[in-house]
């Protein structure tokens, strides 16, 4: 009887948010807002904007970006969590969603049952990078060098529990390495010192590093993607040295659960058709990343695939939230 009235209940609430929605099609409508968890200027912010003008365009509305960043992108997504399911309140969310499944001991919302994921917008791998004064020159040379100086080399950590962050731990479980993390406040100065040779070691995503290894300030030893990208033929996937190795950021388009299909699928077509025009792939590749734009469903399952593989990482590396 208690699942027959939740279910009753959910329906109701689906029902209302449909009709809401109808009514805002045919009069006055509000502004679609797509609330983003990091500060303005960063990658998941770029990502948002260089959505939000074309989705408003599929969409025939206003579309505006609203950053409330903090707790790993967690307030964000708590305020799309307990939003009405009406399609007016959006999440730009990035891989700490699945990763903070595991990293927080305890959630205001549940990352898979709270939300209605629309479509990956998308994603980019990051490039493990060394000051030049490193002593390797490919994946064996490092590995071996690690294995024999343990300790004695650090990783600059951007962020606490991010994905460059993880992929740095993923590299360590699955090479036998020990490296010592030197965390910092952003991936501003925390490249900043791996160019200064302060620290020797960084993940970096594509677009903060790609610009400093053309210039020859840094070493990249490695891309975090399964297989080589084209934009850096000479730089092996991790995979080549780690086989099964992979670590790639992702963006991604949520609403809150409970959406009706109707609307889950004008939402989705609608995100779907910005992330494949030309304008929003032109800004997404500017960022080293590569637009998707998949189903919901193909979605969903992703982010319960990544919430299991980034459980084990995160076991591993004993990290903890800021």
């Amino acid at each position: 009887m208690k699942n027959a009235n939740r279910l009753s209940r959910r329906a109701v609430l689906a029902a209302g948010a449909l009709a809401a929605w109808r009514v805002q099609a045919q009069g006055t409508q509000q502004p679609v807002r797509i609330l983003v968890g990091a500060p303005p200027g960063g990658t998941t912010d770029t990502m948002a904007r260089a959505l939000a003008a074309e989705l408003g365009r599929s969409l025939g509305r206003t579309v505006v970006v609203e950053n409330r960043p903090g707790a790993g992108g967690n307030i964000a997504a708590d305020l799309v969590a307990k939003a009405a399911p009406d399609g007016n309140t959006l999440l730009m969310s990035f891989t700490s969603h699945a990763i903070n499944a595991s990293l927080y001991p305890t959630l205001p919302f549940d990352p898979v049952k709270d939300f209605t994921p629309l479509t990956m917008v998308s994603t980019t791998p990051a490039l493990l990078v060394a000051h030049p004064s490193v002593p390797a020159n490919n994946l064996k040379e490092l590995i071996a060098l690690l294995k024999g100086r343990p300790g004695q080399l650090n990783f600059a950590i951007g962020a606490l529990g991010s994905s460059v962050h993880l992929a740095g731990e993923a590299f360590k479980m699955m090479s036998g390495t020990y490296v010592v993390n030197i965390p910092y406040k952003g991936t501003a100065p925390a490249i900043q010192d791996v160019l200064a040779g302060q620290v020797q070691l960084m993940f970096a995503n594509i677009g903060n590093a790609q610009a400093h290894v053309r210039a020859g300030k840094l070493k990249a030893l490695g891309v975090t993607s399964p297989a080589r990208l084209a934009a850096f033929p000479d730089v092996p996937a991790i995979a080549e040295a780690l086989p099964g190795y992979q670590s790639s950021a992702w963006f991604g388009l949520f609403g809150p659960a409970r959406m009706p299909p109707e609307l889950v699928k004008r939402m989705s077509d609608a995100a779907r058709q910005a992330v494949g025009s030309a304008e929003v792939k032109r800004r997404i590749e500017f960022e080293g990343a590569t637009a998707v734009g998949n189903a919901p469903e193909e979605f969903a399952r992703f982010v319960q695939e990544e919430i299991s593989r980034w459980s084990k990482v995160v076991k591993y590396s004993g990290a903890k939230p800021e």
